[in-house]
């Protein structure tokens, strides 16, 4: 453009313009940030209704209103199945805290975070401080830093406090089998899992979590929530929850339904409860949501009544308030179940959490502000939106024998917390139209009667329609077909099942006399490695048979038969493992579940395997798994020599202790387990056992261990790692060209985020060492 031009454009901009501040300060005078407006924190409609139906207690309206205008504190909960979390806990309370003490941000006082009172252990936090001021704040950088870091190695989640409700009221215990039926994000998801593990010396818990979500997209978050805490009992599907396929399970080779001893119904809601975290329901909100939500919430509460074992509990929950869809869904269900479900007394299991009882009378209000108090009142122009199921039951004693004031209303204002709702329901019998005896043997089935024809009842009519016999012998007609391949659990073929999203890689279980799995019990030779070797060979070392070394000497114990694969065809890089339990449920039900993900990662192949004594190298993700059932290649270290493999590239056995050392020399190149005990005599130090992966090289031992979690142990160990900023580079060196361990294991390290040790800012950061070649001195 030339200065012609420019002087024409100059003249030509509208008056007013000529300030950049001046036009800046009216944008900034009338509400606009950053180009968007501010958004105002006034909904009458919301205030009208809610007032209207009384959910708040007389004189504290105000209270709940300002509550729900003001940030939502953060808050953490410390994974409580790991063995660190008392260390964890320990290092948060006497480091963290201690520098949060007198310490102002924007001219706010920062209140040390407290417990949550009713949460168990100490191990759920609050504090005053908001998320955005967490993350922008200077004299915060610290905390956050250590807060992301942990909650990326799965000892910490970052979780809103009534989001952990659901999980503690499902009262899971190890053996239960749990589905979470719309799971993600996942973080309830974890703590069902942490339940399991709730006795960490067992590696593999009877039950299990089957976690869903409709949506394809985030079952992959849910995934990556899962894996943070490397359980091989947990398995994420892709299921709409008003529909999720019954599954059954092998029990002493005949087919049965598998139903859950708990599940969590955790249904999509309005989330008129969230409005501390999301303002944008501030302006969105109507009672539109509500009336439209209202029929898939009962479909999913009723699909997981009718999975639910007899005995077992369903916790139902919304992050609303709305009766709607919170007391008419519970009111629906009860009635339709015809006393096979009852609400349980929740109201002495979670000691100091604050709550209101379930309300018992209720107005429907359409999103022009017309109230209608009961059905037979709403015209007929209005049944697609209203249904009956929305109004309390008008028979008073059926009302009072539901106990609805059992349900639980948490308001934001009484402890500081989101608006929530949650109720337990207990299943006493089947489901009225499960009960149907089942078919005899040449007897003809009755007749299923004529559909209904009240608008009550085409409301409560089930998902399914389907009795518990006829799922079995559909189940055994599948299985008897013969058309899938043995152990191979893949993706249903598209006539039996629309797929969503991506396809997914089969889940293949390795046979037990499969060639890939004498190598990694045994030391390398060509049998162990499934290469052909000469008769005489071969007969030679059948007869010394009992003198070949182990590799990894496996307990008998250990259940191979639980490996699988991700792949049919080539070479398999990566060997998962799941729990016996899990195993039956892939294997009966490839046909009709779509399976995102499930087991843990316990070996990988090394590129150049057969240089080695064996092919596999274990992965950290999996080794607290595995580490019960190997036997050898194991060296136990001391905490000085821990700090050294996390901090330098590839120490030498000079740097290391001499008892390192003396464990370390005889054995072969390869994967390694570094297991460190903590001493009860020296309560200074580190109190939790420390299992890591590593790899012996010819004169030099590496650690192959995520950043995050080497962080979290050397913080543990107390050894302060310094935040340094992204344009400075990373925490971590770049790795060393010259490294111990052999370059496949190299190149699958980074391939799968696992990085070896490196030199994270602490005490000293010596460079790489050289080549090796020479012994410790």
């Amino acid at each position: 453009m030339g200065r012609r031009a420019r002087g024409r454009r100059f003249q030509q901009r509208p008056q007013g313009a000529e300030d950049g501040a001046e036009g800046g300060g009216k944008r900034r005078e009338a509400g606009w940030e950053g180009g968007y407006p501010e958004i105002v924190k006034e909904n009458k409609l919301f205030e009208h209704y809610y007032q209207e139906l009384k959910i708040v207690p007389e004189g504290e309206w105000d209270q709940f209103m300002e509550a729900l205008r003001e940030p939502l504190p953060a808050t953490l909960r410390i994974t409580g199945y790991k063995s660190h979390a008392k260390e964890i806990l320990h290092c948060l309370k006497n480091k963290y805290f201690k520098e949060l003490e007198d310490l102002e941000v924007d001219g706010q006082k920062v209140e040390v975070p407290q417990p949550l009172s009713w949460y168990p252990e100490e191990l759920a936090w609050h504090t005053n401080l908001s998320r955005k001021i967490l993350r922008k704040s200077p004299q915060l950088e610290k905390f956050h830093q250590f807060l992301v870091s942990e909650t990326e190695s799965g000892n910490i989640s970052r979780q809103e406090a009534v989001s952990m409700i659901p999980p503690l009221l499902l009262n899971a215990h190890p053996h239960h089998k749990i589905l979470d039926m719309c799971a993600a994000p996942g973080s309830k998801t974890t703590q069902l899992i942490e339940m399991l593990h709730a006795d960490m010396n067992v590696p593999f818990p009877e039950g299990f979590v089957i976690a869903n979500d409709v949506d394809n997209k985030r079952c992959y978050l849910l995934v990556h929530q899962a894996k943070r805490l490397s359980s091989p009992c947990i398995m994420v599907v892709n299921h709409d929850a008003s529909s999720i396929p019954r599954l059954t399970i092998d029990v002493n080779g005949k087919k049965e339904i598998l139903f859950y001893d708990r599940i969590l119904c955790d249904v999509p809601c309005s989330g008129d409860g969230t409005m501390r975290k999301n303002i944008d329901v501030w302006k969105k909100w109507t009672t539109l949501n509500s009336l439209q939500l209202h029929g898939l919430q009962l479909r999913i509460a009723t699909r997981g009544a009718e999975q639910l074992v007899e005995g077992g509990r369903m916790v139902y929950s919304t992050c609303s308030l709305n009766p709607i869809e919170d007391e008419a869904v519970i009111a629906s269900l009860l009635e339709k179940s015809e006393g096979a479900l009852e609400l349980a007394d929740v109201s002495s299991e979670l000691p100091g959490l604050k709550w209101m009882p379930g309300i018992t009378q209720w107005k429907v209000m359409t999103k022009d502000g017309q109230w209608f108090s009961e059905w037979e009142a709403v015209p007929h122009g209005r049944h697609t939106q209203i249904r009956p199921t929305m109004f309390p039951p008008k028979d008073p004693e059926r009302l009072q024998a539901m106990h609805l004031e059992r349900c639980l209303r948490i308001l934001p204002h009484h402890q500081n917390t989101g608006g929530f709702f949650v109720a337990v329901l207990v299943k006493k019998s089947s489901m009225p139209w499960n009960k149907r005896p089942p078919k005899l043997q040449g007897e003809p089935r009755e007749p299923v009667r004529s559909g209904p024809t009240d608008p009550a009842e085409l409301e409560s009519k089930p998902a399914g329609g389907i009795d518990d016999t006829e799922i079995t012998e559909r189940a055994e007609n599948v299985e008897n077909n013969g058309s899938k391949k043995d152990g191979v659990c893949g993706p249903p073929p598209s006539k039996k099942m629309k797929l969503f999203g991506f396809k997914e890689d089969p889940f293949v279980f390795i046979p037990e006399d499969d060639p890939l799995f004498p190598p990694i019990h045994c030391a390398a030779s060509k049998t162990c490695l499934g290469f052909w070797v000469n008769p005489i060979e071969l007969r030679r070392r059948d007869r010394t048979a009992e003198r070949v070394p182990k590799f990894y000497a496996l307990d008998p114990s250990f259940p191979k038969m639980n490996l699988l694969t991700r792949t049919t065809e080539g070479k398999k890089r990566q060997l998962y493992m799941v729990s016996k339990e899990l195993r039956n449920v892939l294997l009966n039900n490839s046909e009709r579940v779509k399976v995102i993900n499930t087991g843990i990662k316990v070996w990988c192949r090394n590129n150049s395997g057969e240089e080695f004594d064996c092919a596999f190298r274990l992965a950290q993700e999996g080794i607290y798994t595995l580490y019960p059932f190997i036997n050898s290649r194991i060296i136990t270290v001391s905490m000085e020599d821990v700090k050294i493999l996390l901090t330098q590239e590839n120490p030498f056995f000079r740097k290391l202790s001499s008892e390192t050392y003396s464990q370390a020399k005889d054995l072969a190149k390869g994967s390694i387990v570094l297991k460190y005990e903590p001493d009860p005599t020296k309560p200074d130090t580190l109190q939790c056992p420390i299992v890591l992966c590593g790899w012996r090289g010819k004169a030099s031992i590496r650690t192959f261990v995520p950043k995050n979690e080497r962080l979290h142990y050397l913080r543990m160990m107390g050894l302060e790692v310094l935040a340094e900023k992204k344009k400075e580079g990373a925490i971590l060196a770049p790795e060393s060209a010259g490294g111990s361990g052999p370059p496949e294991a190299e190149e699958a390290g980074a391939e799968h985020g696992v990085e070896p040790a490196a030199s994270p800012s602490v005490d000293a950061a010596p460079g790489p060492d050289p080549a090796e070649g020479a012994l410790p001195r």
